[in-house]
């Protein structure tokens, strides 16, 4: 049997890589929770306490648009960055005179928008050219108004 003998000079440095290995997973979690509190808000609509305190009227405007029964297509032209969208009342047939805005907003980041210009193309059919700053997961914010009608639906859309 071989015996080493004990060397203290080589196993003195071996706390010190313990208290260096915490330092490094100390710093990599300080700085991801920096950046996910810098980068978010934490605030998805704004005025959000007045949105709770008036909860009801916003459960009411979305019985009414449900009675409404309309439905939105939307479609996503990825080579054309085209943006389309049709709008159908609960018989499906499409909506005419219908105003329809879109907005396009990050998840992740929903103080910046980028507002969509739609132009009709069909009786109930409207598109528009989107130049998209990134790709990847977006919030589509639609707004259909027709004859005093209000009808607001947010889709998510990924966007390659």
């Amino acid at each position: 049997m071989i015996v080493v003998p004990f060397d203290a000079r080589r196993s003195r440095y071996i706390p010190w890589l313990f208290v260096a290995a915490f330092a490094v997973i100390v710093a990599v979690n300080g700085t991801m929770m920096w950046l996910a509190i810098d980068s978010f808000s934490g605030l998805y609509v704004q005025k959000a306490r007045d949105r709770g305190v008036h909860y009801n009227d916003v459960l009411a405007q979305q019985r009414d648009r449900d009675a409404l029964g309309w439905r939105i297509e939307t479609a996503w032209q990825p080579g054309a960055d085209r943006f389309s969208l049709s709008v159908f009342d609960a018989n499906g047939v499409p909506l005419t005179d219908a105003h329809v805005t879109v907005e396009l907003v990050r998840p992740a980041a929903k103080g910046r928008s980028l507002a969509i210009e739609l132009a009709p193309t069909a009786p109930g059919a409207f598109a528009g050219q989107v130049d998209l700053p990134g790709r990847g997961n977006w919030d589509a914010d639609i707004v259909v108004d027709r004859a005093g009608r209000h009808f607001a639906l947010t889709r998510r859309l990924f966007l390659k």
